[in-house]
């Protein structure tokens, strides 16, 4: 069978299996077993695959249509330009993660060494963004899994990024609250879905570990905890950004009432999702 002839194969059994953009999944299956780029996979399409390469796209196309997320089955996820290993310990990185990347950018920018505490890192995917954009930026992320944070460093590693790891529960760590103290910018992409939504979450969403989805029956468990300890410890002019819930966001505005600024951006889809904190 040719390139072309599997990458219509795939894509027809994913649209079977009810995966929203089959195309898209069937090109990156295909780079990836490959070795070549998006832009290059045209220009194989007429050369045979071999047995051992279909029997390996066979497994990983088996564990997708039984809805194992893709970044799973490859270890593998795209975020700001950078690609990060992930693991089921980790919170798949989504793409509007990049909007909380692009505002703190837009914070920093005048800044030449910032000082940047991401809290929750998961994968790191935030921290390593900023790093990877603002090279000398002192950088500081934490998470309360260890597993996750095993993750983080292995990105970090594999990237070159000077960026340090602590084992925290928000900014409850001596190490982190002297950090904090200094920090020019927080950010935060912590838990924001309700309990209730347990349910009803598309099966890929939940593959992501709870911990890292769920906070509480308002989604704002991990934040209302942020908040009074980010205030407590921040100097005046610092930032503190959050990505939440489009259903919460407006309760986590005005519950936010001893800030200096705060603004509410919206996302692509004209949702109110960033909140915006300045000391």
């Amino acid at each position: 069978m040719t390139v072309h002839e599997l990458r219509q194969e795939l894509t027809a059994r994913l649209a079977r299996a009810g995966i929203a953009s089959p195309e898209a999944e069937a090109a990156w299956l295909l780079t990836h077993l490959l070795g070549v780029s998006r832009a290059k996979l045209g220009l194989v399409g007429g050369e045979s695959v071999d047995e051992a390469d279909a029997r390996t796209l066979e497994g990983w196309l088996a564990r997708r249509e039984r809805r194992e997320p893709l970044q799973h089955i490859l270890g593998l996820a795209p975020f700001y330009g950078l690609t990060l290993r992930v693991t089921p310990a980790v919170l798949i990185p989504r793409p509007e993660t990049e909007q909380l990347v692009e505002i703190a950018l837009e914070q920093l920018s005048i800044l030449a060494t910032p000082r940047v505490l991401d809290v929750g890192t998961g994968c790191g995917a935030i921290a390593l963004a900023l790093k990877h954009e603002l090279p000398d930026a002192l950088v500081m992320a934490t998470d309360l899994s260890h597993a996750a944070l095993e993750v983080a460093a292995a990105n970090a590693s594999a990237l070159g990024y000077a960026v340090t790891l602590v084992q925290a529960d928000l900014l409850a760590h001596p190490e982190v609250e002297a950090f904090a103290r200094e920090a020019d910018l927080v950010t935060a992409n912590l838990p924001y879905l309700p309990e209730g939504d347990r349910d009803s979450l598309s099966p890929e969403v939940q593959a992501d570990p709870p911990l890292a989805i769920f906070a509480g029956q308002d989604g704002l468990q991990h934040f209302k905890r942020l908040l009074p300890q980010a205030h407590a410890l921040l100097k005046p002019g610092a930032w503190l950004l959050a990505e939440l819930d489009p259903r919460n966001a407006e309760t986590a505005l005005a519950s936010a009432t001893n800030w200096a600024d705060r603004q509410l951006r919206p996302d692509l889809l004209d949702r109110p999702r960033f909140l915006l904190l300045q000391r």
